[in-house]
């Protein structure tokens, strides 16, 4: 497949009903228009069908939160696992498994920070940052975790009062800076 903005969907209705016009439009409006379109027809499959988001992931061989990222527009749906979809979340229309396998516009609206479990994790990750960055140097050397070779579970655990705990893991590849040596760089080769 090739790699379609979501603001060029093909066939995909707006909310209203109406396919999009083809000429010059709002890209960005289209674009959160078929996203959200999207993604209620995901839910909504997802609710019919009674399924968890971990009963979807472990149908699909997949993290808790790629599937979420799936259903939510986020992530590309790979042609070995639109079969399993499709059998976990029958309510789902061809039409929308087709544009899920679309390459997607990752991304979020600032408006989401506002949600405060959303905040809340972000103030978490801020907090901590400095301390996150200086243990990762620290055990790895000079280098970030990918968000790209990522993982990211969501589970929960039980604190030692009985209390329900959220526990997020974030699983990247560490990638090192590299010494930027002049007769590496293959760009300037003639």
């Amino acid at each position: 497949r090739s790699c379609l903005t979501r603001g060029h969907w093909p066939g995909i209705a707006s909310p209203g009903g109406e396919e999009e016009p083809r000429g010059e439009y709002d890209e960005m409006a289209v674009m959160v228009s078929k996203e959200s379109t999207i993604a209620e027809e995901c839910l909504a499959a997802k609710k019919a069908a009674g399924k968890t988001y971990d009963e979807i992931a472990a149908a699909l061989g997949y993290t808790n939160c790629y599937v979420c990222q799936l259903l939510l527009g986020q992530a590309q749906l790979k042609e070995s696992a639109r079969p399993k979809l499709k059998g976990v979340l029958p309510a789902l229309s061809d039409e929308t498994l087709d544009a899920m396998m679309s390459c997607p516009v990752r991304g979020f609206d600032s408006e989401i920070l506002k949600e405060p479990n959303v905040y809340r994790t972000y103030e978490a990750i801020t907090h901590y940052g400095m301390a996150i960055k200086n243990l990762v140097n620290e055990k790895f050397g000079d280098g970030i975790m990918s968000a790209i070779d990522f993982y990211l579970t969501v589970g929960e655990a039980v604190g030692v009062k009985g209390e329900k705990r959220v526990v997020i893991t974030l699983n990247g590849k560490f990638l090192p800076f590299i010494e930027q040596v002049a007769e590496d760089n293959t760009a300037v080769k003639a």
